[in-house]
């Protein structure tokens, strides 16, 4: 089963296994380059793109001999500042899979409900919202995920 990961999986899953039921963990970027003999740029690879806000992680890093790189869990809703950054993020406009990210995210972290996430999913999804401009198409889906997500902060 693992010859179908990729090495970006395998490192993925290595990181959560870290962090295990830590709030936060620190790592140094060369030393687990070095332990999964791969370039420090994809360890930064595996971070920018799986450890994302959208999928529930404030990442800090600092630079330099004693640098470290600081992945964080966070509790979207609990946390305000986490959720307009979250919003933020979003902006103007999200592509159906980084809007299905943070529908699966709000799940696994048990804010939302299955009936609750697919319901978002059905309203997020391409079929529903598509105009004919993928751009405007866009548009209207980050306009009502921050609905959605602002709804689900008063909720709360």
């Amino acid at each position: 089963m693992m010859k179908n990961k990729s090495i970006s999986d395998i490192i993925e899953a290595y990181l959560k296994e870290i962090l295990g039921d830590s709030a936060q963990i620190e790592i140094r970027r060369s030393e687990i380059a070095n332990h999964f003999d791969v370039v420090p740029s994809q360890i930064n690879y595996v971070i920018k793109t799986r450890f994302t806000i959208q999928n529930g992680y404030l990442v800090k890093s600092k630079r330099g001999g004693g640098g470290y790189i600081r992945i964080e869990r966070v509790n979207l809703l609990d946390n305000i500042d986490v959720l307009n950054s979250l919003i933020q993020t979003i902006g103007d406009s999200i592509r159906e899979r980084d809007a299905f990210a943070i529908v699966q995210t709000l799940y696994d972290e048990k804010v939302i409900t299955q009936r609750e996430g697919d319901l978002m999913l059905v309203a997020l999804a391409k079929q529903t919202l598509d105009v004919g401009d993928t751009d405007i198409e866009a548009q209207l889906r980050a306009r009502v995920l921050i609905s959605l997500l602002n709804r689900l902060r008063y909720e709360s």
